[in-house]
């Protein structure tokens, strides 16, 4: 009896461990920008490595995590809030490498967890480079849709303002809704420059491209997928947040263009 008690209270704790790695894996992975079915996929994967019944419930702030053996009724539940990381692909790539390494080669939970914590270290990439590179984006944006060479400069030069600048807010743990209204009428401001002072043929066209940048894109697409899956509650809350983002940046786009007087038709 007393055997069985003990087993007992060992598969117990087994399972609370296995539940909270569960959630906390989940969570991350959410926080960083992943739709929900590869939320549950990836999850379900470990779950099935770790030999567990599984359950997850995705809620737009929250992750409900769900393990049992044999018996539902004796399930063990965790659950985590969903953090703030900001959307990272290279953190998206290794957590889900981390479910394949797992079931592959059978690891189990003392090592995943080893390698769940050195990945949640992982440093983003560096700001320098992402601020050049999202200003040699956003230049090409404006060739696509027919600008010059001076347009495209503009826009460069725009948008590297507006990035440093969204940065500095986010870094500043300003709000993400008065980041974007900044960042945009700082962006629009500026490139609103090319018709004040006649500069290029196509001043219009980088003022409409310079504030592409802030467009929530991954938000969009996400809200997409979980809708498709049934995710409804995370679709429309990922859809909403995106469309509050870009009435934002559009807020400022027209702030800037009111405040500098450009006629908008």
């Amino acid at each position: 009896m007393t055997s069985r008690i003990c087993n007992k209270a060992v598969d117990e704790s087994a399972l609370r461990g296995t539940a909270a790695f569960l959630a906390e894996y989940a969570s991350l992975l959410s926080g960083c920008g992943a739709t929900c079915i590869r939320i549950e996929k990836n999850a379900r994967r470990l779950a099935d490595s770790f030999g567990v019944e599984f359950d997850i419930s995705i809620m737009p702030t929250h992750v409900y995590v769900s393990v049992w053996l044999d018996n539902p009724a004796e399930a063990v539940v965790a659950f985590r809030k969903t953090p703030a990381c900001g959307i990272s692909f290279n953190l998206n790539a290794k957590l889900s490498c981390l479910s394949w390494e797992v079931s592959d080669n059978n690891l189990g939970l003392t090592a995943a967890t080893e390698r769940f914590e050195r990945i949640r270290r992982t440093k983003q990439s560096g700001k320098w480079e992402t601020l050049f590179l999202t200003g040699l984006a956003n230049a090409s944006f404006c060739r696509l849709f027919g600008g010059d060479v001076i347009a495209m400069l503009i826009v460069f030069i725009s948008t590297l303002a507006g990035y440093r600048l969204k940065q500095i807010m986010l870094e500043d743990k300003r709000d993400i809704r008065l980041t974007f209204l900044c960042a945009s009428f700082f962006s629009a401001a500026l490139s609103a420059g090319g018709h004040i002072f006649n500069i290029g043929s196509t001043p219009e066209i980088a003022l409409g491209t310079s504030v592409l940048y802030l467009i929530p894109g991954v938000p969009y697409i996400n809200s997409v997928s979980d809708l498709i899956y049934r995710h409804y509650l995370c679709g429309f809350s990922r859809f909403l947040d995106a469309a509050v983002l870009t009435v934002c940046l559009s807020t400022g786009l027209c702030a800037g263009m009111l405040l500098l007087g450009l006629k908008w038709f």
